[in-house]
This record gives C-alpha cells, sequence and structure tokens, in this order.
C-alpha cells in the first residue's frame, strides 16, 4: 500500500492548490486595477481630480459674482443657485483649456471685459469667447472734466480751456487746474 495514494488526501491537496492559485490570481489582479475614487457633481460621477477641478472653476465663477464658499453653500441649498447647471459646461471648459489654471485664467479675461462693459456672462461665454481671449479688453476707463458741475472742454486751437454752461454758452475758464474735477462718464 506503500505506493498508492489515499484518494481523500489527494483530493484535499488538490483543492488547496487551487485555491492557492486563485489567491494569487487574485491578489495579482488587485495590484493591477487601481482604485479610481468617483465622486458625484450634478449627474456626473467623475475621478476625484476632475471633479475637484470642476468644482473649483464653478466656485470661481460664482467668486466673479461677488459670493463667498459659504453663500454659495447655503444658496444651493435653498435652490436659489442650480450648482450642477454649471458642472458640464465647467467640464467643457476645463478639456477645452486643458488645465484648472488656464481655465480660471480664461474665466478671469472674461469677467474683467464683461465687468467694462456691465454685461452678465456664464462659463459658456467663457468658451464662446476663446478664440478671441488674446483681444479681449477691458473697455478703457473715460474721464472728463468738470468744473462746478459743468463739463469742460479743451480747445487745441486756442489752447485754452472752456467751460459749457448749462444754457450750452462757452465761457472761457479762469480758474486754476487745481479746481477741474475728473469724473467717470459711463
Amino acid at each position: 500500500m506503500a505506493g498508492k495514494l489515499n484518494p481523500v488526501r489527494n483530493l484535499k491537496h488538490q483543492r488547496q492548490s487551487r485555491e492557492i492559485k486563485q489567491g494569487e490570481i487574485s491578489n495579482r489582479v488587485k495590484k493591477k486595477v487601481k482604485k479610481v475614487e468617483l465622486k458625484k457633481i450634478g449627474q456626473l460621477k467623475l475621478s476625484l481630480k476632475l471633479a475637484n477641478d470642476i468644482q473649483a472653476i464653478v466656485n470661481h465663477y460664482f467668486y466673479t459674482k461677488g459670493l463667498t464658499l459659504k453663500e454659495i453653500k447655503m444658496n444651493a441649498r435653498k435652490k436659489k443657485i442650480i450648482y450642477s447647471r454649471h458642472v458640464r459646461s465647467a467640464k467643457q471648459l476645463l478639456d477645452l483649456a486643458g488645465s484648472r489654471k488656464k481655465a480660471i485664467e480664461a474665466m478671469d479675461r472674461v469677467f474683467e471685459w464683461a465687468k467694462s462693459r456691465n454685461l452678465d456672462y456664464a462659463i459658456e461665454t467663457v468658451f464662446k469667447k476663446w478664440l478671441e481671449l488674446d483681444n479681449l479688453k477691458p473697455r478703457e476707463v473715460v474721464k472728463k472734466p468738470y468744473f462746478q458741475g459743468n463739463l469742460m472742454v479743451w480747445s487745441e486751437t486756442k489752447k485754452k480751456w472752456y467751460v459749457i454752461s448749462p444754457d450750452g454758452d462757452w465761457l472761457e475758464f479762469a480758474g486754476k487746474k487745481d479746481e477741474i474735477e475728473w469724473k467717470v462718464v459711463k
């Protein structure tokens, strides 16, 4: 009987070797598969880094609108702000820009341009103006001279200042240059 193998013992040995092989395979698979944490923003499930970038872009959009992070959260809870409405356009902007930094710089440039023209803007405006970004410049502030609330005009031919009275008469300015008020005209 020394030459014969015990069938019960042989089956145990086969099961153990199969379990070891399956265990090794599952460990190898676990090592190869990286765990990607997903975060849900709106209806999109995104990787954590992408979700954070999108969240930063949307938050920056609201910062340019004059809201703080606390106000954004409160308004989102009260449903005054529909945060998920901006997620898709922020993702498109991130894809277009390539990085969070470039997307935020582009958003700042469009914000300054829109603010100088008293326009409202959305994240979609940024990628509509993407091709014109280098040419987008805020409107220059125009200051006009006034004396005692009356508009003044510089005459190049006579090299003198004139004050336009409420009646429309041009009166020669005889005061000092310190008395001229410069007001921003919109």
